[in-house]
């Protein structure tokens, strides 16, 4: 399934420590970036929630945010006494060198640490952390793939739309393999009698092959194919995309530099056209 890159998602829970709320959000990168906010509780789930979240996403800047809100009630909280003491220490210290310096209980409340949740079972509250996480990262993982189809038909309808152009080039050629030759023909009937017998026929074999777009039409053709093939398949296919999308324009610049008719000089450039649209679109998936 292809995922966009782009998305959000939050939940939260009630637990007895408290209600714990999550939040993810991703944009566009070439490769994985996670920024993880926590609560000091839960400071030593980092590792896990990380490794939860890699295991289910391939590509993007995320941010995820946890937050943990205090039950309602007196007592339920706590002055953790570690801290406080510590800081303590630490003020009896600065007083001598700055006897001006006032602190206020409100920052001082607001310290990391001061305040703790009391009687709170913290295995219990880690384990609603993480089955929290799952769960947001299910609608994380849902979202991106809802746009990530929008996505795909997006990219598919200019896909058939280079089919199409490529298909219109090879009914031309024809033509304009004829149209040529004529006007070659003209130009060297001047000096045709002075030429070697097969020196005209072999100059005008010369001057169509370097006309010749035929195997770019094919190799256009199989990326086609190749662009439809790996919209099929499971894994990440942002990576592909990418290689795949320079592939399609080297073949539009390479008809664009033979073209000696407005008409495949026009088709060209629609090509062109048509790829940077895809590109704009690819650079969002996964």
């Amino acid at each position: 399934m292809i995922r966009s890159m782009t998305a959000f998602a939050a939940a939260e829970r009630a637990t007895e420590g408290g209600t714990l709320a999550a939040e993810l959000r991703a944009v566009n990168h070439r490769f994985l970036e996670l920024g993880v906010r926590l609560p000091d509780e839960l400071r030593v789930l980092e590792p896990a929630l990380r490794e939860r979240v890699v295991a289910r996403v391939s590509r993007g800047k995320l941010d995820l945010t946890l937050r943990l809100r205090a039950p309602e009630g007196t007592g339920a909280l706590q002055l953790n006494p570690r801290v406080v003491a510590q800081l303590s220490e630490l003020a009896l210290d600065l007083s001598s060198r700055m006897p001006n310096l006032r602190t206020g209980l409100t920052d001082l409340l607001q310290f990391p640490g001061v305040l703790q949740s009391k009687g709170v079972d913290m295995e219990a509250l880690q384990a609603e952390a993480l089955a929290l996480l799952d769960a947001v990262l299910d609608q994380f993982v849902a979202a991106r793939e809802r746009e990530g189809g929008k996505l795909v038909a997006a990219i598919l309808e200019r896909v058939d739309g280079i089919a199409a152009l490529a298909a219109e080039v090879r009914t031309l050629i024809p033509q304009i393999r004829a149209g040529q030759r004529q006007k070659l023909e003209a130009r060297l009937a001047d000096v045709a009698q002075n030429m070697e017998p097969g020196r005209l026929e072999q100059e005008l074999v010369l001057w169509l092959q370097k006309l010749d777009v035929d195997e770019e039409l094919d190799r256009l053709d199989s990326h086609v194919k190749e662009i439809r093939r790996i919209f099929t398949q499971k894994e990440p296919q942002g990576r592909r995309l990418d290689f795949l999308l320079q592939e399609f324009n080297r073949e539009a610049n390479t008809l664009g530099s033979k073209s000696v008719d407005i008409r495949t000089t026009n088709i060209a450039v629609e090509l062109k056209v048509l790829i940077d649209q895809i590109r704009e679109q690819a650079q969002n998936i996964e």
